[in-house]
């Protein structure tokens, strides 16, 4: 074996041999040019806008304004028009009909600046199932029925029809937004999400390039629709083999062993490639936009200085490595100061908790001049992280840039987790021994706007009334790690840890960790708590795709007396009479909890 294999993990010794792409970027990826070197890089901010004292936001910062309650009115309006449609791509060289918008995989990258407007006008060209759009950890104030989830705010989107989100840019950093129908996401209905927003780095972590989003994506080769009939079964070793991805993905490529796969398959598709500049610093915004593999993020040689945990700038801090789990985003900068002219870039699914048939992907980064075909002889780095533990950023090293000390809660939630089989023998993942199941034609909160605050139990709605302030405790009775997210807000992160918690302990009380989504360890616990300033019903549920369909989900209701004075747009109201006409004719099999 050459000297350079022993850089290339064994897995993938025989998969990537050569950089030269056997197949061209629109095979691969559609329209999108995320993962070659003519992607483009990204601005401090847009500026085809007013600036006053030469910002969108105007004299607002990082330390002198609270971002959940201060974001700017800039009078902008960005706009998005976007196609869902079935196509055939090979990201890793497999053909798989996907479900894309736009005709790109990655999607298309949604920008705008704090504050401002945005709108994205969605039609569902897939004939025989509906859509939702959510886009991910933006807190949805004062328009809580465009958070995108069916069943909670809305009904789907019925094929052949168009339903305009608008909401603000209310909050600022690096997301992303997918799709919430079912597990529709895995089969490619995602895409980036950027809000330019206050920099809080001085010269020292500053950067001079911003790259824009890394992707991290498992991959899986059959249909999403096939994976969910499997995971909802009534056999552990069939549940437990659905969830094992073929690959995993850089920005939507990577190569695949053809010798693994009956199905149409061409060697070398391809992997991402990037570009560095000399002595500059590199902003990259990771985002793991996967079904369930926790990743491992690293560049060879190069360490990470973490600038922001999903939509929060922090403290920054360097390390060699960062994980991620899924819906969660790391900002880091990278200083290239490298002496090679190529390097590797690596995430790698953490087996010990999620099985992969090819877990690690890798892409091709290269300094100024570089030849840009040869492939990278750099060394990786020393795995400093426990597969399926938290990072390298414990809650105690994690500390915000804005300081936020909560109060004490004036309500309470505690919810186990748990994973049990019903009546005929499904296995369903269960909160406070409850399993979601949505119904998308009565959203919740339009329920709610009209004064009826009664539902059925499998709707698992947790009504926290005239509460300010409400602490969500959280118990993990299974053997699996869970990515959690709550919609509407950003949460503090209070304790963690293995057992039970004492009911006392708090990290970094006057100012601590602040996320949209965490990881809860197997047979741990979580004590989350925000601020109930945003009316509305707001989905917490584990992120893992598979999980949710099987029922780990429950609805945070907020304010209830706020939501029935609430003046919600016609449109709403008639995306569900489009979606009732379309289900009088066409049955939907809803085989998961629909989300």
């Amino acid at each position: 074996m050459s000297a350079n294999k022993t850089k290339i993990p064994k897995l993938l010794a025989t998969v990537l041999t050569t950089l030269a792409a056997n197949l061209t970027q629109e095979t691969t990826n559609g329209d999108s040019t995320y993962g070659t070197l003519n992607a483009t890089t990204f601005p401090k901010f847009m500026t085809n806008n007013p600036l006053p004292d030469g910002y969108p936001w105007g004299p607002l910062n990082a330390t002198n304004a609270n971002p959940y309650k201060d974001a700017p009115y800039t009078g902008v309006v960005r706009k998005y028009n976007w196609n869902i449609a079935r196509k055939v791509l090979a990201p890793d060289g497999v053909q798989k009909e996907m479900i894309v918008v736009n005709e790109q995989f990655p999607g298309p990258t949604i920008e705008a600046n704090w504050g401002d407007w945005i709108e994205v006008a969605v039609t569902n060209q897939l004939e025989d199932e509906g859509t939702a759009i959510h886009y991910h950890g933006l807190l949805q104030k004062a328009t809580p029925w465009f958070d995108g989830v069916p069943s909670v705010q809305q009904c789907p989107i019925a094929p052949n029809t168009t339903l305009t989100y608008r909401f603000r840019a209310d909050i600022y950093g690096t997301s992303w937004w997918h799709s919430h129908y079912s597990a529709q996401y895995a089969g490619g209905l995602l895409g980036p999400m950027i809000i330019y927003g206050p920099n809080h780095l001085n010269g020292t972590h500053d950067y001079d390039i911003d790259l824009g989003p890394v992707f991290l994506t498992d991959w899986y080769h059959s249909e999403y629709f096939d994976i969910v009939k499997n995971v909802m079964s009534t056999s552990l070793t069939t549940i437990l083999a659905a969830g094992i991805s073929q690959n995993n993905l850089i920005n939507g490529k990577m190569n695949f062993d053809c010798n693994q796969t009956n199905l149409t398959c061409t060697p070398n598709a391809g992997i991402s490639k990037f570009k560095f500049t000399p002595g500059k610093k590199h902003r990259l915004r990771i985002i793991n936009a996967g079904a369930e593999g926790q990743q491992k993020f690293s560049i060879d040689e190069h360490n990470l200085t973490v600038i922001a945990h999903d939509f929060v700038p922090v403290q920054p801090y360097t390390v060699n490595m960062v994980s991620l789990g899924i819906g969660q985003r790391v900002d880091v900068v990278v200083d290239a100061q490298g002496e090679k002219s190529e390097y590797f870039m690596r995430s790698h699914i953490e087996t010990d908790c999620t099985n992969s048939n090819q877990p690690d992907a890798l892409a091709a980064i290269y300094y100024g001049n570089s030849t840009q075909t040869a492939l990278p002889t750099s060394t990786p780095q020393p795995d400093t992280i426990t597969d399926c533990h938290d990072a390298a950023y414990p809650l105690q090293c994690t500390i915000p840039i804005y300081q936020i000390t909560p109060p004490e809660p004036d309500k309470i939630h505690t919810i186990e987790i748990t994973i049990s089989q019903n009546a005929t023998g499904f296995w369903l993942w269960h909160m406070n021994d409850v399993s979601f199941r949505a119904n998308f034609n009565d959203p919740v909160l339009l329920l709610a706007n009209k004064g009826n605050f009664t539902y059925p139990q499998n709707w698992n709605v947790y009504n926290s009334g005239t509460a300010k302030n409400i602490r969500v405790i959280l118990k993990n009775t299974s053997a699996a790690r869970h990515p959690m997210h709550l919609h509407g807000h950003n949460m503090h992160l209070l304790a963690e840890g293995t057992g039970d918690w004492d009911n006392s302990t708090i990290i970094n009380a006057s100012n601590p960790a602040r996320r949209d989504t965490f990881m809860i360890k197997n047979n741990g616990y979580y004590v989350i708590q925000y601020e109930a300033d945003n009316p509305g019903v707001w989905p917490f549920h584990c992120h893992i795709a598979w999980h949710v369909s099987a029922g780990l989900y429950v609805n945070m209701m907020e304010r209830p007396s706020d939501i029935e004075s609430m003046h919600i747009p016609q449109i709403m109201h008639q995306t569900c009479r489009d979606w009732w006409a379309f289900t009088n004719t066409t049955i939907i099999e809803q085989i998961d909890s629909g989300l």
